[in-house]
């Protein structure tokens, strides 16, 4: 980290926090709304049948909560908030937001989508897998935007969309200001603290969900069902209905891990299923499906719940990232997870806290550097940072104009791909 950062444990899910009291200061300027333009999903390359809709998962939607915060949290829209939330603290709110959205749009979707995209091999899995991810739907959705369902798993929980109903000025003010210092890190420096993240969890806003629709509203996409879910020792997801969401409300809140700030809500809303659309798209058209999943990584976590690794073999071949993921891939003690991806993905982008060579090479991985990487941006095994810093220097320097997660030691931007080493690197025009 660099100098006048602060540490955190490096079991947690740390998101770097480096610069946050700089950049954070641009949530608060005015600036009037934009929606942007609706994401349209590219044209079948043939004739396709019309879609007919999968049924619906059992269980109670909060697809009304949910619009009502992608409107007063996310500022997707116009209309007035409905009572009693104040029209006058949504509208300066989504002043404040906006200018944060501007900001990773043109940094993040204008610039480092399309980047990504020329590097992506054609053929891969719409599939996607993101540990240690919390929060972080934007970045998915900016590194594989083609994906029709996404897997976000973290220490954090999603919260209880229902509180948003009943706030009063004073609140409403006082959440969506805590919302904003919360994720202004992540728009503008395209990762967030783990002290952020643990604010989220308490409070009436569930931060989590509101993170996810925020990441929405920048890539142009509305929220259209909000449930949630147990996995089940088998690998499947039970869906709670409004009589079992009831049962758990005096149930205290789940405790992830010891050194772990808990949420004040109950278990039942610690892991959900959130469906989208582009804005605009027919009602017809199926659902992409993001689900985050409350959980912790470490191996010895994982045995006490195989029911996780089920869920996640059961997704089939997939596409995977991670960063600002304070090198947990690189631990003995989280094992378990790095080798469920390099038993399913085809595909990875990550930056340094991704998986390293002496474990994704024997696999059959290659890895491609982008950037330049001198050391670990904490503290961190030695013998893989010589390892990274080799592999960076015995490749060609490809540059790296954006941040995609932790800098180095040096306060440098860089990314790794790795890949399945029978796809072959792809070099469309205009790659670098």
């Amino acid at each position: 980290m660099a100098p006048g950062r602060m540490l955190y444990d490096p079991v947690s899910m740390t998101r770097s926090g480096t610069l946050v009291a700089a950049l954070a200061a641009v949530a608060f300027g005015c600036s009037k709304p934009q929606a942007p333009p609706p994401r349209t999903p590219p044209p079948p390359t043939t004739a396709a049948p019309e879609p007919v809709p999968a049924p619906a998962p059992e269980g109670q939607d909060f697809a009304q909560e949910a619009r009502i915060l992608d409107r007063v949290v996310a500022c997707h829209g116009s209309e007035p908030p409905p009572a009693p939330l104040d029209a006058g603290v949504v509208k300066e709110h989504c002043a404040r937001l906006e200018k944060l959205m501007k900001r990773y749009r043109k940094t993040y979707v204008d610039e480092a989508e399309p980047f990504i995209a020329r590097l992506r091999p054609a053929g891969l899995p719409t599939t996607v897998v993101y540990p240690f991810g919390g929060g972080d739907l934007v970045s998915a959705l900016t590194t594989y935007p083609d994906a029709t369902e996404i897997t976000t798993l973290s220490l954090e929980q999603a919260g209880d969309p229902r509180r948003i109903r009943s706030l009063d000025q004073k609140q409403l003010a006082r959440s969506l200001d805590l919302v904003r210092r919360t994720i202004a890190p992540l728009l503008s420096l395209n990762d967030s603290t783990s002290e952020n993240l643990m604010k989220g969890q308490r409070g009436e806003i569930p931060g989590q969900v509101a993170f996810f629709l925020v990441g929405l509203a920048v890539h142009g996409y509305e929220p259209v069902s909000l449930r949630y879910f147990h996995v089940q020792p088998d690998g499947g997801l039970h869906y709670l209905s409004a009589d079992e969401i009831a049962a758990e409300e005096k149930a205290g809140p789940k405790r992830l891990k010891a050194s772990w700030r808990p949420p004040d809500f109950s278990p039942a809303f610690a892991d959900m299923e959130l469906g989208f659309r582009p804005r605009g798209a027919s009602a017809s058209a199926p659902p992409r499906i993001h689900r985050h999943i409350g959980t912790n990584l470490a191996d010895a976590a994982l045995r006490k719940e195989p029911g996780l690794l089920r869920y996640l073999e059961s997704r089939g071949r997939v596409c995977a990232m991670t960063k600002a993921a304070t090198y947990l891939l690189w631990r003995d003690d989280f094992k378990t997870i790095r080798d469920y991806l390099l038993g399913h993905m085809d595909f990875m982008v990550s930056d340094s806290t991704g998986i390293p060579p002496r474990f994704a090479v024997p696999a059959g991985f290659t890895l491609e550097t982008y950037g330049r990487f001198s050391g670990s941006f904490l503290g961190a095994n030695k013998a893989v940072n010589d390892e990274l810093r080799r592999l960076f220097q015995t490749q060609p320097h490809r540059p790296l104009l954006f941040r995609y997660g932790y800098l180095d030691a040096g306060g440098r931007y860089h990314m790794i791909l790795t890949r399945k080493a029978e796809r072959p690197p792809v070099r469309a025009s205009g790659a670098p």
